[in-house]
């Protein structure tokens, strides 16, 4: 299945469109991981805090695919964040995967008191090449502003909720001049607004579904996207967005559906 990747400032290339596994548990898990890597999918988006890079590590290791073709995430812990702590958590997370590498290792939340130390940690990693590239998670831009005042290395990836109801435009801009990619989790705002009425038109517009809408209005800003789904189906259906385009004046009317809306914690709280 056709598909589009970034080229990271590492010069690592990322698929733009990947799964996220969040929520999914034991056999669920390794089944979902493994039917999505089946349909095409190379990039999947694991957590120590989502308790499943086990099963998600057991999918990848009996998938056909090459260990080369697949791009894995996972992230630092809250619990972990410091220093030390922070590459304790990395080895335990290769250990739970038991794959050869990460290939994108994230400081899941800018918690308080201990970002910095974490992100120190992080270019560790990174300068020691034991992870292909570094980035963040949940870093609005006063988060990137106070990072780039100690940081050594610009984050490759920043990972923060964002759809068109969360459409956060100026971070996009900012993480565009900085080189960072942006990467959208819940894109389809766990199905809650895919009932509205410009989603309806514009599918049945494009003959699409309104998922496929909303992702492909991610893709078209150079936003990648890792939609979370258990079902064999919609897995397939997410995927299948690269074979259109939406109109400019149709993404500027997917644009105005911004209304601030947050599934997820505001970053912000941790400032």
């Amino acid at each position: 299945m056709k598909q589009d990747f970034a080229t990271l400032n590492t010069g690592v290339k990322m698929p733009m469109l990947g799964l996220g596994v969040y929520n999914m548990h034991g056999d669920v898990a390794e089944k979902a991981v493994a039917q999505a890597i089946a349909s095409g999918y190379r990039l999947i988006d694991t957590a120590t805090l989502y308790n499943n890079e086990k099963e998600v590590g057991a999918a990848i290791r009996g998938s056909a695919v090459a260990r080369k073709e697949l791009f894995v995430t996972t992230k630092v812990p809250n619990t972990s964040q410091g220093y030390d702590s922070t590459l304790y958590a990395f080895d335990r997370s290769m250990k739970l995967l038991d794959i050869e590498y990460i290939d994108l290792y994230l400081v899941h939340w800018p918690i308080k008191n201990s970002r910095k130390d974490t992100w120190k940690a992080v270019e560790r990693l990174y300068r020691e090449q034991r992870v292909r590239a570094v980035g963040v998670a949940n870093y609005l831009e006063p988060f990137l502003d106070e990072l780039a005042s100690y940081s050594e290395l610009v984050p490759a990836v920043n990972q923060v909720e964002f759809s068109p109801f969360l459409y956060l435009e100026k971070l996009l801009q900012k993480c565009s001049v900085l080189g960072i990619q942006l990467q959208a989790y819940t894109p389809l705002v766990r199905g809650k607004k895919l009932q509205v009425a410009l989603l309806t038109e514009l599918a049945a517009k494009y003959q699409k579904t309104a998922a496929q809408i909303i992702l492909r209005w991610d893709i078209q800003h150079g936003v990648a996207a890792i939609p979370k789904s258990a079902n064999p189906e919609r897995q397939v259906e997410n995927l299948n967005i690269f074979d259109f385009e939406i109109t400019a004046d149709d993404m500027r009317k997917l644009d105005e559906l911004n209304e601030d809306y947050r599934i997820v914690d505001d970053p912000m709280r941790m400032l």
